[in-house]
């Protein structure tokens, strides 16, 4: 989970100091980051994440043989054409042929360092949606179940400050995580809470 802002989580804390004198608010704990993992469509993420970098490796695969083998090609290439035994114009035909095969495989480089760059940008940006779209969902039902049991205010008990737990201790407050993560789960598709996730929020 991430970190709050100092100047955040100080504020929070007053704020709660400030809220906990008054009778009429209440309060609520959720565990996100259990939400998160527990959450079928996190678990329908990772899959997807995963089958994508599968195709990936797999076609980095290809690319990385096909590097190798026209190295092995120019290096026979070369040797070839220093091959004494064989006339001027012979050498000079296979060092065409290795200069040829040298531009190949330079395309091959730029085409593999493209490759690269762009699965990495296009993972990224397809991670930063899904998880947008994940929050956003238990968002909503936790918004929709405070609102309906009237908490003012429902603290994140999975946050962290530094490594450290940003809420130390909690008694007597409504847990709002296995309701929300009921609701949320409530339509999956058959299998679909299967797998446990691999990736955290």
């Amino acid at each position: 989970m991430k970190t709050l802002p100092r100047t955040l989580l100080v504020s929070l804390l007053l704020g709660l100091a400030s809220l906990s004198v008054q009778a009429q608010n209440r309060f609520a704990v959720i565990n996100m980051k259990a939400v998160f993992d527990g959450y079928w469509k996190t678990k329908q993420s990772d899959a997807t994440i995963k089958e994508r970098q599968a195709e990936y490796e797999k076609e980095r695969r290809k690319m990385q043989e096909d590097f190798e083998k026209l190295n092995a090609e120019f290096r026979e290439l070369d040797r070839s054409a220093r091959d004494p035994a064989v006339s001027e114009e012979e050498q000079r035909k296979r060092r065409d042929a290795a200069n040829s095969k040298l531009l190949e495989i330079r395309e091959i480089e730029r085409s593999v360092r493209d490759y690269d760059t762009n699965f990495r940008t296009q993972i990224a940006d397809q991670i930063q949606r899904l998880r947008e779209n994940i929050f956003r969902d238990i968002r909503e039902v936790v918004e929709a179940k405070s609102k309906a049991a009237g908490y003012n205010l429902v603290l994140n008990t999975a946050a962290e400050q530094n490594q450290v737990p940003v809420i130390m201790f909690t008694t007597g407050l409504p847990d709002l995580t296995q309701e929300v993560l009921n609701e949320l789960n409530a339509k999956a598709p058959p299998g679909a809470l299967d797998a446990k996730p691999e990736r955290k929020p």
